[in-house]
């Protein structure tokens, strides 16, 4: 094994931060950071905007910058107790990132901040960066009808997108500490989070600020019918629900319906329970197909949820399951193909014990059913998931890849959704609901899945709710363990 680098020496730090930034200010509150990385964010944001406004060559944009927010600490303060899951530097050195959207990440923020300050003598320092805000990050609508040409003339003063610098390198763990480069502090820089921010928006149909942080995955609309009529009684009666949001940031409130759902829904539409915390629930439609799966998940990671959990739809693949009988996912086969690039498929996927306890336990509750009667109608093993719709028409070139694998349900999404759950560090997990075997001759006739749907879909979908709220009630803290993090990792979870 490789030595681990040197760390910069005190000359060094110096030559870093002007690397990075400029402007720096010590602070050993968590509140009074976020504060000012809140005032600097709003400055760009101003500048940029009272420039684009203006349109007058005349105003300079290119102090439209990220705030940085940094620590620097040396061997004599790192932690010998290795027991936090996160919130720890793990080598000597000079950390830092650039954040976007501070009043959307502010509680995020002095979590964050708050166990630096904590766990070192040492105080945060908060400046400017040498990053340019991209222009449409900021002003998106109003740029949204402009020409070839236009663009060319708006790069020439503003900062436009640049994907070149924006990447998963430091969430793939492919990120190689130098020691004249600061090391991470977070797993997104603040380009990456606000191309995942522009992206929500566009898929889902909803702004990102209505974003819980239990988030429900699904591949099947009538999920969504039974959320939206849970989400609005909720609403109504009053509780700890304070409003219910659909896609075009239809708002309901209590004896404050919004107004009629909008015509045309977005690729991937979001629902949204909304807890004043943010710990309320969010449900996506995803549609069929790991490529959904994989997009969906790449931009919600950067909101940074306590848990997404897959409830949908797959097909049996053993005669002694039934129709409705659901699947607890403990294993993945990961035939979706499209991480291999970014977690190859030589990296396992383990099931996160936390959920699969949940899961079972809320499953057990809401079915009326324990121990071995229980196991007739809910079955844990490993969920094949394929990106091949008709993979049913390859079943002798599958046959002894489902065999070997031990594989009890085909699906098209949960082993994506935990493989970026893994990627990501978001705890993940699947709870399937046999809908056909169509190796067994019992496909999904219309006659039979109608009735199907009547008497499952409420039940599975309220698994999945009260799933989150158990979650909930045990403690966040729990759920992000060591397992999901690398021995080489940012401090932010």
């Amino acid at each position: 094994m490789s030595q681990s680098p040197t760390p910069p020496s005190p000359e060094l730090v110096p030559a870093i931060k002007d690397q990075v930034g400029r402007d720096f200010e010590a602070f050993t509150e968590a509140e009074a950071a976020v504060q000012r990385i809140v005032e600097l964010y709003q400055e760009s944001v101003a500048l940029l905007r009272h420039a684009f406004l203006s349109r007058s060559a005349a105003i300079d944009a290119s102090g439209a910058v990220y705030p940085y927010l940094a620590i620097e600490v040396d061997g004599a303060a790192l932690l010998t107790d290795d027991r936090f899951p996160y919130g720890v530097l793990l080598e000597p050195g000079f950390y830092g990132t650039t954040l976007t959207r501070p009043s959307l990440f502010a509680n995020y923020l002095r979590e964050q901040i708050g166990l630096l300050l904590q766990h070192y003598d040492r105080p945060v320092l908060v400046g400017r960066s040498l990053r340019r805000i991209p222009l449409p990050y900021v002003i998106e609508d109003s740029v949204t009808d402009i020409t070839e040409d236009d663009l060319r003339r708006l790069g020439k003063r503003f900062a436009l997108p640049d994907l070149s610098s924006t990447d998963d390198v430091i969430a793939n763990c492919q990120f190689q500490p130098n020691p004249g480069l600061p090391r991470p502090l977070s797993l997104f820089t603040a380009e990456r989070v606000d191309y995942a921010l522009a992206r929500l928006h566009h898929y889902t149909g909803t702004l990102p600020a209505h974003f819980q942080r239990f988030v429900l995955l699904t591949n099947y609309q009538r999920y969504v019918d039974e959320f939206r009529d849970y989400g609005r009684a909720q609403v109504q009666e009053g509780g700890e629900y304070e409003a219910f949001v659909e896609p075009g940031d239809i708002v309901h409130r209590k004896d404050q319906p919004g107004s009629e759902p909008i015509a045309g829904l977005p690729q991937m539409p979001a629902y949204h329970l909304i807890r004043p915390d943010g710990d309320g629930i969010t449900l996506i439609n995803i549609g069929v197909g790991p490529s959904n799966a994989k997009t969906i998940t790449d931009h919600v990671a950067v909101l940074r949820p306590h848990c997404w959990l897959m409830v949908g739809h797959c097909a049996g693949l053993r005669r002694t399951q039934r129709l409705g009988d659901y699947v607890l996912a403990h294993g993945y086969v990961r035939a979706d193909h499209v991480l291999d690039d970014d977690l190859p498929p030589w990296v396992p996927v383990p099931p996160i014990a936390e959920v699969q306890v949940a899961l079972q336990e809320t499953t057990t509750r809401i079915t009326g059913l324990s121990g071995a009667e229980l196991k007739t109608r809910l079955r844990t093993g490993t969920v094949m998931t394929t990106d091949n719709r008709n993979w049913e028409l390859r079943y002798n070139a599958l046959f002894s890849q489902i065999n070997m694998s031990r594989s009890i349900a085909v699906d098209m999404e949960s082993a994506t959704i935990a493989a970026n759950g893994f990627r990501f560090r978001v705890p993940y997990g699947t709870l399937l609901c046999v809908s056909d075997k169509p190796l067994h001759g019992e496909l999904k006739l219309r006659g039979m899945a109608r009735s199907f749907y009547r008497e499952r879909i409420n039940q599975h979908l309220k698994i999945g709710i009260e799933t989150m709220r158990s979650l909930r009630e045990q403690g966040v803290d729990r759920l992000h363990s060591r397992k999901l993090r690398g021995f080489d990792e940012p401090p932010f979870r």
